[in-house]
């Protein structure tokens, strides 16, 4: 571990936010199920001692279970992901959060 308490090669991330938009489950060659989607995140964080308002939405992929438990997830659900960050593509530069677990919460919450 780091000074920070961080593990080397540590990628893990925990995101909330509300399922915005996903597309269709589709399937890999080996038959493994995926399904991509969107989290819109909303937060207020604190930076430099002030508060600063954070708004995006994030690129996700889920597979096998996850990927049925969103397709079966109506829009507009809040939800807690928990995953890593990965590129898009092997040439890509831009992220996307493969989320492994998923869990829903309540407005607020």
């Amino acid at each position: 571990m780091d000074r920070a308490g961080v593990a080397p090669g540590a990628n893990r991330l925990v995101l909330a936010g509300t399922l915005t938009a996903r597309d269709v489950v589709r399937h890999t060659p080996a038959g493994i199920a995926l399904v991509e989607f969107v989290l819109a995140h909303a937060s207020t964080q604190a930076e430099a001692g002030e508060a600063r308002a954070v708004q995006m939405d994030v690129h996700c992929i889920a597979a096998e279970a996850t990927a049925r438990l969103v397709a079966a997830s109506p829009l507009g659900l809040a939800v807690e992901a928990r995953g890593f960050l990965a590129p898009k593509g092997r040439s890509s530069r831009s992220l996307v959060l493969h989320v492994i677990e998923l869990e829903f919460k309540e407005r607020g919450e």
